[in-house]
């Protein structure tokens, strides 16, 4: 079964590269980008019926900084 897991920056955390990648777009002419948020986006087979509480186990343990990251499950 794929599953799709998206780490994000808590909001409270300063995103460094979001603020790069938001001057880039300006700077290139595009008007009205704001609030821009990097973040990455994690793909793995598991075996079927793998329950949502032991992938949330996994993003806890290892995919996720837990005191710095948000994680969702999105697939």
């Amino acid at each position: 079964m794929k599953v799709v897991v998206k780490v994000t920056l808590r909001k409270s955390i300063l995103d460094p590269q979001g603020k790069a990648i938001e001057n880039a777009l300006v700077h290139l002419g595009f008007s009205g980008v704001s609030d821009v948020r990097q973040g990455k986006l994690i793909e793995m087979d598991v075996p079927d019926g793998t329950s949502t509480d032991k992938i949330a186990e996994m993003c806890q343990k290892l995919l996720a900084n837990p005191i710095t990251e948000d994680f969702e499950i999105v697939a």
